[in-house]
């Protein structure tokens, strides 16, 4: 009996390796017919992207079920994980100069802003008095290189989505004191769901083959950053650590007191990766973490749980920390990883639906995931302000009002606020995108002393609302709230109907 079970899973797995090679043949011709379609100018880097998509498709048909083995999971070492105090109580040498200069600010910003109801690149929304994501990152670093007279360059990591509207923009900063690069990450095939083939017949991704294209998630950065040649270039001009950070984590700015410890480490061995992490509440339960694994620190992200575990995984108790993806690496690693191909990162298999309906998987990788690839990496366990991401707009209400202040492109927690929370706050549909949600506060109310906020329905708000406490406006189906200029609401419940006219 066991013999006869033992040669039908030897059987059943020839059967798979068998089926696995078919559809590594067949993507092969795919991809072949698709490469044969491009022009001479965009064959070198159209083989590029494809042999790439191909490597990680290849990986993908080896790997079956969640990636992590649970029972390996531990908590990692205590020493593993410095307190930011710590690292901040160290205080800055004299020549913090010189250290800055062997810095670099790479900003994420291959994403478009169409979760908000915007056309182009997220980058480009206006987040504080007419100042965009973008406008935001060049005055910070401006501002550091006038303050130290240094010489920082920022560089963006576009996508082809988000290039040639980010080129445009690019030249408003020509006389800033910044120097900044761009490359693109790559461009790879989205893929049909049953058969696992392309979508795509030829190489073009304007019109209506837009949607057989996707960028490979921010894991792309390693290979796309190497096969630029800005890698190289910047290791020439003695360039040694990048910092990484997504361009809409208003947050991520350039932190002196970890690039100092970095540079000249307390023991004397420098790190190769530093990942910023920040406690967990409630609201962040989805968040990747840092845990030990194989005697490595390892990202592990929601997607990799087994089902059973998933809830465990949620728990603010077991797990206290999340990734905020601000993240510090060694140039010289990812240079020798890359050519080594020893980077390895975990596959997260993206499944989407097109306008017509075709059901899609997009094949990303994660940039935090190498962390495991790296020698002697860390996490910081840095303050909450840090980690300031714009997703919505009910983010971006929180960044616009005056809990903020913006100070040299860098925005801080207004001192009047009296708690260190940001309060929750819950917009409706209504105010999904961006220009319904602009339409409907004619200015952005006083939000000092909010708790929580819930907006649901047909609302507007006046001039100079005051919100304090715990507030909750809701329009039912048919009805409309337009909440009067100067009110004050404190621990309000407003529903049914609200309209004041003018006369």
């Amino acid at each position: 009996e066991d013999f006869s079970k033992a040669m039908s899973q030897a059987g059943s797995s020839q059967f798979q390796e068998v089926i696995r090679q078919e559809l590594e043949y067949s993507m092969k011709v795919e991809l072949d017919k698709i490469l044969a379609t491009a022009h001479s100018n965009e064959i070198e880097h159209t083989k590029k992207d494809l042999e790439g998509f191909k490597k990680l498709f290849h990986r993908f048909l080896q790997e079956k079920g969640p990636s992590v083995d649970w029972g390996k999971i531990q908590r990692p070492p205590e020493d593993s994980i410095q307190p930011y105090e710590k690292i901040k109580a160290r205080g800055l040498p004299d020549n913090i100069a010189s250290v800055l200069n062997k810095l670099v600010v790479v900003k994420l910003n291959g994403g478009l802003g169409t979760s908000m109801g915007c056309k182009g690149p997220k980058s480009l929304i206006g987040v504080r008095n007419e100042n965009t994501f973008l406008d935001l990152t060049v005055q910070q670093i401006e501002h550091l290189n006038k303050s130290y007279n240094t010489d920082v360059p920022l560089v963006l990591m576009n996508s082809f989505n988000t290039d040639d509207d980010t080129k445009k923009i690019l030249q408003k900063y020509s006389h800033s004191r910044v120097k900044i690069y761009t490359f693109n990450q790559s461009r790879y095939p989205r893929i049909n769901k049953e058969t696992l083939l392309p979508i795509a017949k030829d190489v073009s991704y304007s019109g209506e083959n837009t949607e057989c294209w996707y960028p490979p998630g921010h894991g792309d950065i390693y290979a796309s950053f190497y096969n630029s040649g800005l890698l190289d270039n910047l290791i020439a001009e003695g360039k040694e650590y990048i910092f990484v950070s997504n361009i809409d984590n208003l947050g991520a700015t350039v932190d002196l007191y970890i690039l100092n410890h970095l540079m000249n480490p307390p023991n004397g061995k420098r790190c190769e990766f530093v990942m910023e992490v920040t406690n967990k509440t409630r609201a962040d339960v989805k968040g990747g973490t840092l845990t030990q694994y194989e005697n490595k620190l390892r990202l592990v992200e929601i997607a990799q749980v087994p089902k059973a575990h998933v809830d465990e995984f949620k728990s603010v108790s077991k797990f206290k920390i999340f990734n905020t993806n601000n993240l510090w690496i060694a140039l010289s690693a990812i240079k020798r990883l890359q050519e080594k191909n020893a980077i390895d990162m975990e596959i997260i298999v993206n499944p989407k639906t097109l306008d017509g309906g075709l059901n899609v998987i997009q094949l990303e990788t994660a940039v935090g995931a190498a962390i495991k690839s790296f020698e002697n990496s860390l996490g910081i366990n840095v303050p909450r302000s840090r980690f300031l991401p714009v997703k919505t707009t009910s983010d971006l209400l929180l960044v616009m009002s005056n809990l903020y202040s913006l100070n040299a492109g860098s925005l801080t927690m207004s001192e009047k606020r009296e708690f260190p929370t940001v309060p929750l706050v819950k917009l409706g549909s209504s105010f999904t995108k961006v220009q319904d949600y602009l339409r409907r506060f004619e200015s952005i109310p006083d939000m000092l002393e909010l708790d929580h906020l819930t907006v649901s329905g047909d609302v507007t708000f006046g001039k100079n609302v005051s919100l304090k406490g715990t507030v909750i406006i809701i329009a039912n189906h048919g009805d409309r709230i337009d909440i009067p200029a100067g009110a004050l609401l404190e621990n309000k419940i407003v529903s049914g109907n609200l309209r004041i006219l003018d006369h």
